[in-house]
């Protein structure tokens, strides 16, 4: 294992994805109908919920990954490990751009388990999905 890279087992990656597939049951989509659901697990071993909420104003609608963040954000969390994310779509999906950057703020090796609600999934870091990123650290910081 690379400095800096994170690992996790089969049972706490299936434990995450049933997290995020309990949550997308709450997904507010009345328009797409694209019910996704997020579960970030924290460096502390904290698990982190979140879904989709839509706007009839489309450009205010929360991403599940970005509702799972500030979830964990909202109760001191500030440093994790995965997160799996469950949409509810026949071929796999993975974050968009904008949560690909939102995760980026709080590490490249974060692990994003991209599943599909027939329990298939595929596993990737932030800097997989986000190359040549920019982050914190260009601001100096």
């Amino acid at each position: 294992m690379k400095k800096g890279e994170v690992k996790i087992d089969a049972r706490q990656a299936r434990q995450l994805i049933a997290a995020a597939c309990a949550a997308r049951k709450h997904a507010y989509a009345p328009y797409s109908k694209f019910r996704v659901g997020a579960a970030l697990l924290s460096a502390d071993g904290r698990v982190f919920a979140g879904c989709n909420v839509e706007n009839a104003s489309y450009g205010l609608t929360m991403c599940a990954e970005r509702v799972a963040l500030g979830n964990a954000i909202a109760h001191g969390a500030k440093r994790f490990v995965a997160i799996a994310v469950v949409y509810d779509a026949r071929k796999k999906a993975v974050p968009c751009g904008a949560c690909r950057q939102v995760l980026r703020e709080f590490g490249e090796e974060i692990l994003v388990l991209s599943a599909t609600t027939r329990g298939t999934y595929t596993v990737h870091t932030v800097r997989e999905l986000l190359p040549a990123s920019f982050g914190p650290e260009q601001l100096g910081t």
